[in-house]
């Protein structure tokens, strides 16, 4: 392979709230590495995730793909169900190219044995395999064999002093470090969802004391921060592409979405618009904000034709390569519409203009270019519209298969309840 290929990281941050980062406009969480990375790359202001919760973001995000296409639409796959082992991986992607490729933190992709990073196209796995977990190591709940939760290196459990979110970053560097051949890494962290349990350190440095949820990201911004030392002290950093996202909006501790309407597990924009980020020094234009809609499927086909690699596969990807678009080289946008769904849920966009179908509700819509908060259902003055959009959402599901496991009646109803509040006050349900 030739020596200049580049080096792809991808960082993910789980959970994390759209406006709470500096570079985002928040005042009180500080996060000067995300910032610097910003200003020396491209800030996605319409770029989305492929669900608004974590399993099904991740395996769209992973394979390039819409996950409904394989069954994987529901959260938390049940024991025994994960990711189709017959979709090709980004991981397997870079590893045809010759790159040595890692995984550190979140997996939540699948429990069982063929569906390990290791099997799925990863050298390396320093992290969880499903869900959350305690920041903080704990031999005799959450650390032991048997609990998907557990701290594990390459399919054995790992022991780590401190931190959970420290850890992963010290992971990471050691692999910078470690590394001569082209890489390909996926920082996938848990901060900062549930549970909140910053460093005392991190919640004094933003003066925010009893803020656990500022202090995971603060924690994960200092962390983001080594990451990209340890890549210029090694003489990397001008040759790797950095993304940077979350996997679905905000939904605990003191998080906001604004000026996004909704949150995690909802179909409003608050759900799966996310924080999104690029930088490659000298091949993407530096503090830039590009504007049209993007998403975590197109990581797979941008990364992999910037290595030198191929997007043919027997599995055609849904994600695009941005780099001629954001470049200029080529005209057009690179998506003009994008579709969500999660079970009895369903959303769509159509350039600013936007669907939400719940089942048991009327079909609304929203002219996201006048109303970004989703507040204004404009369905009844525009039924055309409404109709030529919800043919066009049964179009694109007909190209999908069944879920291949299901959620509880509970989280059907609270998604239920959630959406027809919205729907008709323009806010979300009041707390009782």
């Amino acid at each position: 392979m030739a020596a200049d290929r580049p080096n792809v990281l991808v960082i993910m941050a789980d959970d994390l709230g759209y406006h709470d980062l500096g570079f985002q406009g928040s005042e009180h969480i500080k996060t000067p590495h995300l910032d610097l990375l910003a200003a020396q790359g491209m800030r996605f202001t319409d770029g989305h995730v492929a669900a608004s919760v974590c399993s099904p973001s991740r395996a769209g995000f992973i394979t390039g793909r819409y996950q409904q296409r394989f069954g994987h639409e529901a959260n938390c796959p049940k024991k025994g169900t994960g990711m189709d082992v017959d979709e090709r991986t980004i991981g397997q992607a870079f590893k045809e190219l010759g790159y040595r490729t890692a995984v550190f933190g979140k997996w939540h992709l699948g429990n069982l044995p063929e569906m390990y990073p290791t099997a799925r196209g990863f050298d390396v796995f320093y992290g969880l395999r499903e869900g959350s977990r305690s920041y903080w190591y704990d031999a005799k709940k959450t650390d032991k064999k048997g609990n998907p939760h557990a701290a594990e290196h390459n399919g054995k459990l790992a022991k780590f002093e401190g931190h959970f979110t420290d850890w992963l970053g010290e992971k990471t560097v050691e692999f910078i470090e470690e590394t001569d051949q082209p890489f390909f890494a996926f920082l996938s962290f848990t901060a900062p969802h549930t549970p909140l349990q910053s460093k005392p350190e991190d919640m004094e440095a933003l003066g925010l004391p009893k803020d656990n949820y500022a202090g995971l990201i603060y924690g994960m911004d200092r962390n983001i921060g080594d990451v990209v030392a340890a890549l210029k002290r090694t003489g990397k950093l001008d040759n790797t592409i950095i993304w940077f996202l979350s996997d679905n909006g905000g939904t605990a501790g003191n998080y906001s979405n604004a000026p996004l309407g909704g949150k995690k597990g909802t179909e409003f924009e608050g759900g799966h618009r996310v924080p999104f980020l690029l930088y490659w020094k000298g091949q993407v234009p530096a503090g830039k904000d590009y504007n049209e809609m993007i998403s975590s499927m197109d990581i797979f086909p941008t990364s992999v034709v910037a290595a030198g690699g191929s997007l043919k596969q027997e599995r055609p990807l849904d994600g695009v390569d941005l780099m001629p678009f954001i470049t200029g080289k080529k005209s057009g946008i690179p998506h003009g519409k994008l579709y969500w769904r999660k079970l009895e849920c369903a959303d769509m966009r159509d350039g600013d203009w936007k669907i939400i179908r719940v089942e048991g509700l009327p079909v609304v819509l929203y002219n996201l270019k006048d109303d970004i908060g989703e507040q204004k259902n404009l369905a009844d003055q525009f039924p055309e519209r409404v109709e030529r959009m919800e043919k066009m959402l049964e179009t694109w599901e007909t190209e999908l298969m069944d879920p291949l496991w299901l959620e509880g009646a509970n989280w059907t109803k609270v998604r239920y309840e959630y959406h027809k509040a919205w729907f008709e006050t323009g806010k979300p349900p009041v707390k009782k």
